[in-house]
C-alpha cells in the first residue's frame, strides 16, 4: 500500500466523456485528490460524489482538482454523473491498473464470501506529484470535507 511521501503512480484513464486523463499535466500546477470508490449509483458512492462536487469550488481555490475512480465504464460514469449532478471528473479504470497501482484492489469479505473489490480510499497528491495523504478504508459521509481540511493544511 502507498503512504505519505511516495511518488504518486501515473495513469491514463478515460473520463465519462471518454477524454484521457493522466497525472502528468497537473504536476507543477495543481494538487490532485484521487478518490477510489466502489461502484456508480450505490448510496455511499453517490453521497461521496455529491459531497466532493459541492466542495469542488473550494478545492479549486486551493489549486486542487478532484478525480473519482472506479472500475465502472465511461457510459456508466456518464449516466451516474448526469443523474446526480456530479461535477467532479469520474475516471474509468476498467482494467484495474490504477486500482492495483494505488493498492485499493483488495480481497474483501461479505457474508462469509471472499472476493476482490475496491477498498474506498483517497489520496492527496501535491503539485510535485508526491502523495501527502493516503487514506484506505474511508467512510463516504463527510469524507470530502475531511479531505478539504487536509488540503488546506498543505498551504
Amino acid at each position: 500500500m502507498l503512504k505519505a511521501g511516495d511518488k504518486a503512480p501515473d495513469f491514463s484513464l478515460p473520463d465519462a466523456d471518454m477524454n484521457l486523463i493522466d497525472l502528468k499535466p497537473f504536476k507543477g500546477k495543481q494538487n490532485v485528490v484521487l478518490y477510489f470508490y466502489v461502484r456508480d449509483d450505490t448510496p455511499g458512492c453517490t453521497a461521496q460524489g455529491i459531497e466532493f462536487s459541492e466542495l469542488e469550488s473550494d478545492f479549486a481555490k486551493l489549486d486542487t482538482v478532484v478525480l473519482g475512480i472506479s472500475r465502472d465504464d465511461c457510459i456508466s460514469h456518464g449516466v451516474f454523473r448526469d443523474k446526480h449532478g456530479i461535477t467532479v471528473r469520474l475516471l474509468a479504470d476498467k482494467e484495474g491498473e490504477a486500482c492495483e497501482a494505488y493498492g485499493v484492489w483488495q480481497e474483501k469479505e461479505k457474508d462469509g464470501v471472499k472476493r476482490m473489490g475496491i477498498v474506498r480510499s483517497t489520496f492527496v497528491v501535491d503539485k510535485k506529484g508526491v502523495i501527502r495523504h493516503a487514506l484506505y478504508g474511508v467512510q463516504s459521509k463527510g469524507h470530502a470535507e475531511e479531505i478539504l481540511e487536509l488540503v488546506k493544511e498543505m498551504k
